[in-house]
């Protein structure tokens, strides 16, 4: 739930008064109405070691957290209510509703389109059981952006096109009713084209993986994206650079302005190079004291075994000697002597090194001869690329002036992300499905699949009202687009009209309070406490933006007598059989 929306819940308690709140509208935004992370946070909770959960817009930027987060949400169906029921503590506590020992208030729940009846079962039995409410409404969030758009009082027909952050709808409303058995699902929405953007830009710059994230790619696509009227023809636009260079969106990265090494004096780069040196011996003496040590333990242990020898202690030497891994007395001595020059020579050379550690090593220039110097090989100038002297090539005697090195290219530049074609291949997917490899028909072709169940006439009314709702609608000519697929898809000189949304992430909130209220005293389309503990959790009241009431059909049960009388009927039958044996 974003700002605004908690915006309108709080004018609707002003209307009504504090004391007299009639209607609480909590709506599921994130799981249909969202294409981006701003509007993703009602349905995130965060678990911190130490402060807690944090729900909602309290999360802060998602990137480093995700990780971390959790959703009560399998795409668009609730399936973990212990994270729902802290949802909608965070959303009855912003709404400024008490939920002291029970929330006395109607609440219309949006729910996804053929919910699962498990779903709502466990849904009604959150909100009845723990928060004691009187009543609730269930409905889907499209069909509710629908009522707020239609002329009010008027039984429509038409098509909704309803696309969301996890998935596509596409639903035939016949005289203001949903027809269930029609409507199809496309598992694709701005999720999917964020992910598969991310991917593309990845690709192209491949040393900026860590920087293209996912809530950068979800800003992207909300303000440099839009949809192709023609996809194939505006790819053509896009080989042409002068279209290239006009269309093209530049985005700059964070980066670090300070280039090492750039504005170093020759003084500086020498004794860089000489700390590099002192390092590097110190750290071989380092190492040769663990091996002198080392070496240095294995002979006391050989003159220890020698010892043994000496004192007549054989029993001892030669288990000495097994363990040793070595034969007779006579290679006992042998390696005790190689050790013994090994130890010693480690020692003269880490003296020596403590004596050279203290000098300066100055490389020295070779002469060169006056002679016309003749041009280097190849293998000669790779030579001099691939490695970076160790030492300065001027003679300390001789004085330069500091001169600035300046970069080879623009830093800045660098971490520039050029987004070309990518704004118009990202969205592109809920038309075109298998350009992210997924074996699904677009939208175009599930329109046309729907049409095609119905008469003429009724396809004739469907496609005079094709309306366009959710956040995955937002993109710049989606309603050019769509009206051009229909026209292909259409007879000729046949007439079609697309409604695009006033609001297509806000509307279904808006459509669900103008609902209510109409609807508030109205007992035919709300659930009460005492119908709920009849019928059960998974019991649905129709209306014009719920889903068809479907209820479970279990295998009637044979009573104690039939079953008697089936089993004495068996019997009688066995013992037929038998004798007719005999």
């Amino acid at each position: 739930m974003t700002a605004a929306e908690i915006g309108e819940a709080n004018t609707i308690a002003e209307v009504h008064g504090a004391a007299q709140l009639q209607v609480a509208g909590w709506l599921d935004l994130a799981s249909e109405g969202s294409l981006g992370s701003d509007l993703l946070h009602m349905s995130l909770i965060l678990f911190g070691l130490r402060s807690g959960p944090q729900v909602g817009n309290a999360l802060g930027s998602l990137e480093p957290l995700r990780w971390m987060l959790r959703s009560p949400f399998d795409r668009n169906v609730p399936v973990n209510l212990e994270l729902q029921e802290l949802l909608l503590d965070y959303s009855f506590q912003h709404l400024g509703v008490s939920s002291q020992g029970c929330v006395d208030h109607p609440i219309v729940l949006t729910e996804a389109v053929c919910n699962p009846l498990y779903s709502r079962q466990m849904m009604s039995e959150l909100l009845f059981e723990c928060y004691g409410i009187p009543k609730v409404a269930y409905g889907i969030d499209s069909l509710f952006s629908f009522y707020h758009n239609k002329p009010k009082n008027s039984m429509c027909s038409g098509l909704i096109i309803s696309s969301g952050y996890q998935c596509t709808h596409v639903l035939p409303i016949l005289e203001g009713r949903l027809d269930a058995k029609n409507c199809k699902r496309i598992n694709l929405g701005g999720s999917q084209a964020a992910g598969y953007l991310q991917r593309l830009l990845q690709l192209k710059y491949p040393g900026h993986l860590a920087a293209i994230t996912l809530s950068r790619m979800e800003e992207i696509l909300h303000e440099h994206s839009y949809i192709a009227e023609d996809y194939v023809e505006e790819l053509h636009k896009w080989r042409c650079p002068d279209y290239y260079e006009s269309n093209v969106h530049k985005m700059q990265l964070p980066f670090s302005s300070k280039l090492l090494g750039s504005t170093l004096t020759s003084e500086e780069k020498q004794e860089r190079r000489q700390q590099q040196l002192r390092r590097l011996q110190e750290l071989n003496a380092r190492r040769r004291e663990e091996k002198l040590q080392l070496d240095q333990e294995r002979l006391d242990r050989l003159l220890y075994v020698q010892e043994l020898l000496e004192d007549g202690q054989m029993d001892q030497f030669h288990k000495a000697l097994i363990e040793l891994n070595m034969d007779s007395p006579e290679e006992l001595q042998s390696y005790i002597q190689k050790l013994s020059s090994a130890v010693e020579q480690a020692k003269q050379k880490i003296l020596q090194a403590e004596v050279n550690l203290e000098v300066d090593v100055v490389d020295s220039k070779p002469e060169t001869p006056d002679l016309e110097q003749l041009e280097p090989s190849l293998e000669d100038v790779e030579s001099m690329n691939d490695f970076d002297p160790l030492f300065s090539d001027e003679t300390p005697g001789v004085e330069k002036p500091v001169t600035t090195v300046q970069p080879v290219f623009n830093l800045a530049a660098y971490h520039q992300l050029f987004v070309g074609t990518e704004r118009i291949r990202a969205p592109e997917i809920i038309f075109q499905p298998s350009l992210i490899g997924e074996e699904q028909a677009g939208i175009a072709e599930t329109l046309q699949y729907i049409l095609d169940r119905y008469p003429k006439d009724v396809q004739e009314m469907l496609v005079q009202n094709v309306f366009l709702t959710g956040g995955n609608t937002m993109y710049p000519g989606i309603k050019a687009r769509m009206e051009k697929e229909l026209l292909e898809m259409r007879p000729f000189q046949s007439s079609f009209q697309v409604q695009l949304a006033s609001n297509p992430v806000l509307d279904a909130w808006y459509g669900a309070r103008d609902w209510a209220l109409d609807h508030l005293d109205d007992n035919e389309v709300w659930i009460t406490r005492k119908e709920y503990e009849e019928k059960g959790g998974e019991y649905l009241k129709e209306h014009c933006a719920s889903n068809i009431y479907v209820p479970i059909r279990l295998p009637k049960q044979a009573s104690r007598s039939s079953d008697a009388q089936a089993s004495s009927k068996g019997s009688a039958a066995g013992g037929g059989g038998a004798g007719e044996q005999a």
